[in-house]
C-alpha cells in the first residue's frame, strides 16, 4: 500500500491515479474527509491528518511500503522559516515512528543553493528527512508550467502578460505536474537504499515568449509578454498582502541570474513528457 499526501492537488492527484491505473492499493490522505470523498468512491482508503500533526500523519503513514510526501507552499514565510523547520520536524518524527518502506519527497529545482532565496525551506526538509533510517527520494522538479494559470485571464482578455521571468526570451526549466505524479509513482515502485536525488524537468525549456506564443495559438489571438521591473516588486507583494515578500523575490532573483539551477553531480536526471500546448490548453479550459 502506498500513502499519498496532496491527493487533491494536480501531483498527489496524478500520482494515485497512475497508482490505482497499476493494480497498486492507494491510502489518500487527507485534511477534509469530505475531501476524500471521490477517492474512496475510485477504491483508496481515506485518512484524515494534518501536516502539522505528528500523530495522526504516523497512524496515516505506518504500514505502507512507501509514502509520498509534498508540502503545502508557503509564499509568505517567516524570516527565520520556522514553519518550514516545525514541518521538518514534524514529518521526521511521523516518519520515524510509522517506519514505512519508503519515502519519496516532492523537493525543488535548486534546493542546493545556498544563497537565500523562498526554496530554502524545502531545502530544510531535505537536511531534515535526509537523515532518515528508510530509503528516501527527493524529486527535485523545476518551475511547475502550471504557475502559467496566473497568466490565463491576462492573456484571453488583454493579450498581455506580465513577467517576473527575464529576460523574456530566456528558457528556464519547467516541468507539467502530471510528469511530476507519474514519476513519483516510478520512483515509489523501484527499490533503493539510502538517500537518492532526482531531478525532473518537461521535454524542452521555457521561455515567457515561449508562454505567449502558445496562448497566441491556443487562443487565436496576439498576445506577448512584458517585463514587470525589478524595482516595482517589492511595493506589488506588498499590496498583495504579503509580510516578507524578500525570499519570494530572491527566488525569482535566482531563476533570472541562473543560480536556482539544477546541480547533476550527485543527482539522477529525468525528462517529463507533456507539452507546454497541452498544459496551457487545459489551464484555459478551467478557467472559462
Amino acid at each position: 500500500m502506498f500513502a499519498i499526501t496532496g491527493v487533491t492537488g494536480n501531483v498527489g492527484g496524478e500520482l494515485a491515479r497512475t497508482l490505482l491505473a497499476a493494480g497498486k492499493p492507494v491510502r489518500a490522505v487527507v485534511r477534509d474527509l469530505r475531501k476524500g470523498d471521490a477517492w474512496a468512491e475510485r477504491g483508496c482508503e481515506v485518512v484524515q491528518a494534518e501536516i502539522g500533526d505528528a500523530a495522526a500523519l504516523a497512524e496515516a503513514f505506518k504500514g505502507a511500503e512507501g509514502v509520498f510526501v509534498m508540502v503545502p507552499s508557503n509564499m509568505d514565510p517567516s524570516p527565520d522559516f520556522r514553519e518550514a523547520r516545525l514541518t521538518a520536524a514534524t514529518l521526521r518524527t511521523a516518519l520515524e515512528t510509522a517506519r514505512p518502506g519508503k519515502v519519496v519527497y516532492l523537493s525543488t529545482i535548486g534546493a542546493q543553493a545556498t544563497q537565500p532565496n523562498l526554496l530554502n525551506q524545502l531545502q530544510i526538509l531535505e537536511q531534515e528527512l535526509g537523515t532518515l533510517p528508510m530509503p528516501v527520494a527527493f524529486l527535485r522538479a523545476a518551475w511547475f508550467i502550471e504557475n502559467a494559470a496566473w497568466d490565463v485571464a491576462p492573456a484571453r482578455d488583454c493579450g498581455i502578460v506580465p513577467s517576473f521571468l527575464q529576460p523574456l526570451d530566456k528558457p528556464v526549466p519547467m516541468v507539467a505536474t502530471a510528469d511530476i505524479g507519474r514519476v513519483a509513482a516510478e520512483l515509489l515502485r523501484e527499490s533503493w537504499t539510502g538517500r537518492r536525488i532526482v531531478e525532473l524537468e518537461g521535454p524542452q525549456r521555457i521561455s515567457p515568449d515561449m508562454i505567449a506564443e502558445s496562448f497566441a495559438r491556443l487562443l487565436g489571438r496576439d498576445v506577448s509578454m512584458t517585463v514587470v521591473p525589478r524595482d516595482t516588486w517589492e511595493g506589488l507583494f506588498h499590496s498583495q498582502g504579503m509580510k516578507n515578500p524578500t525570499p519570494r523575490m530572491q527566488m525569482i532573483d535566482g531563476f533570472n541570474e541562473e543560480w536556482i539551477c539544477f546541480d547533476s553531480t550527485e543527482s539522477e536526471v529525468r525528462k517529463g513528457r507533456v507539452p507546454l500546448d497541452t498544459v496551457l490548453q487545459l489551464l484555459i479550459e478551467k478557467a472559462s
